[in-house]
């Protein structure tokens, strides 16, 4: 598994966590019916609309993430002499927030409030991607950890094409489960009632992924890692990284 490919897999990963946090999956169907301006029963019945808004509001958030990629990646590469401790201090910032996410320590910022709210969602198409920027823009403190830690790993690539990958793979972890979720809003309805009595432990486990990527970054054997995973790495997919 190349460097690249394992980054990937992280940042896809962050992002199905992000869908599974706490504030996030719970309020699936009313951002749902929100932006697609229908009832439960109708967006069942209504499937390609729910669709088409689902995209929109995918793309809405995809652009903002991006954009913060690869502001990430242009900083780093402004300061591309001082990598080696861009990647430690971006370890220790990983691991704090892995610690955060697992209750072992108190970060203020972290704990504030920052979910941007709107009241009336502005009308057609246009209006859902706006509340997917204003999603992407806003929905703190669940996405604030996971998505830190991936915008830290893009301000550690050595090119901004690289950046903006990690930041798309994390915007299809997140948006994946929604599209199908809004395509199959009763299915989701159900696995929703036998899921949510887990909904606390995908913060665990999102703490200890953070955690131990950190751990990695800082003592340089994310790269290491990934060099020795490498002969698993399929070559098909290799050469398209």
């Amino acid at each position: 598994m190349a460097p690249e490919s394992l980054s990937l897999f992280v940042a896809f990963t962050a992002g199905l966590l992000s869908f599974l946090s706490p504030c996030v999956l719970p309020l699936v169907p009313s951002y749902v019916t929100f932006i697609t301006g229908m009832g439960l029963d109708d967006v069942s019945r209504a499937r390609r609309t729910a669709l088409v808004h689902a995209l929109l509001f995918v793309l809405g958030f995809t652009f903002i993430f991006v954009a913060l990629g690869a502001g990430a990646s242009a900083f780093g590469q402004l300061l591309r002499e001082y990598r080696v401790w861009i990647a430690r201090v971006g370890g220790v910032l990983m691991v704090l927030m892995g610690l955060w996410m697992l209750d072992v320590i108190r970060i203020g910022a972290l704990q504030q409030e920052r979910r941007m709210h709107l009241s009336d969602k502005p009308l057609g198409y246009l209006g859902t991607v706006v509340v997917g920027i204003a999603f992407g823009a806003g929905w703190t403190p669940c996405l604030g950890p996971t998505l830190g830690a991936i915008l830290l790993l893009a301000a550690n690539e050595s090119e901004l094409a690289k950046g903006i990958t990690l930041l798309i793979a994390y915007s299809l972890g997140l948006a994946v489960p929604f599209l199908l979720s809004a395509l199959l809003l009763d299915r989701f309805l159900g696995f929703f009632q036998k899921f949510k009595h887990n909904i606390g432990r995908v913060n665990r486990i999102a703490g200890i992924l953070l955690v131990l990527v950190g751990i990695l970054m800082f003592t340089g054997w994310f790269e290491r890692l990934a060099a020795w995973l490498q002969p698993l790495t399929p070559a098909f997919l290799v050469e398209r990284i």
